[in-house]
């Protein structure tokens, strides 16, 4: 497998990514999810790249080798700071036309970019998030409200100390209790688990989560932008949701009924027998369905 680190810079970010496929294929930017990283995406590049096109899997803010360029700047882990991050890339790397893939944080900050980047984006895939789910006065059902549990735990000073001094452990519980129907092997696990040293990895991801439901100030760089995005902008972009229908963590209801939100082609649909990270649980089937819709 290619583990061939780049890096492009950004207003903020030295931004680490990876690339496979031919290069004069047309540019998919594949975003992870947490706790997850690029090699979530393995299965299904291979089988995008033997199909002709070019893919681009960066590390989100706080993971792996991607570092700030300032230990100024803050650490902020809020969607919109995702969303800016990966226009920026796009911006860095000349991309004038290309599909987004993103997964649970990717798909929020891909949705993002689909309103902001529209004119860039030729398509979008979405997997295990439904749109209009990040607000923080959203309703949510008691099964989604538990599903949600460490989101307040973050908020708690032992949420902390468990991201400082457990985080490998507390991930691979994710990893295990999201996709139950699912067994990954120790050395994939791992292979992930050490973008969790990340040194901004913990800041990042106790203040996504906090400022996700109002409990944190947003870096005010992205003030207005927030402004745009409370009101659930259209999408003009075709879109399509893949949701795990055994998702235990973003229940699959959470996805149905957006098709308001969406200008342009949309489509969702749901995948038997598939938890939380369908990329990594069924790679072919995910990569079979990026490719009908681009091609569609």
């Amino acid at each position: 497998m290619n583990r061939d680190i780049r890096y492009v810079q950004t207003s903020l970010l030295n931004l680490a990514y990876e690339e496979r496929g031919p290069i004069s294929g047309h540019p998919i930017v594949l975003l992870h999810g947490w706790p997850d990283d690029a090699r979530t995406w393995d299965g299904v590049v291979a089988r995008l790249g033997q199909s002709g096109f070019h893919t681009i899997t960066p590390y989100l803010r706080g993971f792996g080798p991607t570092r700030f360029l300032s230990p100024e700047t803050m650490r902020s882990g809020q969607l919109a700071a995702l969303g800016s991050d990966i226009v920026e890339f796009a911006q860095a790397l000349g991309l004038q036309r290309f599909a987004l893939v993103g997964h649970d944080w990717g798909a929020r900050a891909a949705y993002i970019v689909s309103t902001e980047y529209a004119g860039h984006v030729s398509s979008m895939v979405a997997l295990s998030v439904g749109y209009g789910t990040s607000n923080p006065d959203q309703q949510l059902s008691f099964q989604q409200a538990k599903n949600y549990w460490y989101h307040w735990y973050f908020c708690l000073p032992r949420g902390v100390e468990t991201l400082n001094n457990s985080r490998h452990e507390l991930c691979q519980y994710m990893w295990e209790s999201w996709s139950t129907g699912w067994q990954h092997s120790t050395a994939e696990y791992e292979e992930t688990a050490g973008s969790f040293d990340n040194p901004d990895w913990v800041d990042i991801t106790i203040h996504s989560y906090r400022h996700r439901w109002g409990h944190a100030e947003g870096d005010p760089r992205y003030d207005v932008l927030e402004n745009r995005l409370a009101a659930t902008p259209l999408i003009d972009v075709p879109t399509l949701v893949l949701h795990g229908n055994a998702d235990a963590v973003s229940d699959p209801a959470t996805s149905i009924g957006k098709e308001r939100f969406f200008a342009n082609r949309y489509e969702r649909r749901v995948l038997p027998n598939i938890g939380h990270f369908p990329q990594r649980e069924d790679p072919e089937t995910v990569a079979n369905e990026i490719l009908r819709w681009l091609r569609g």
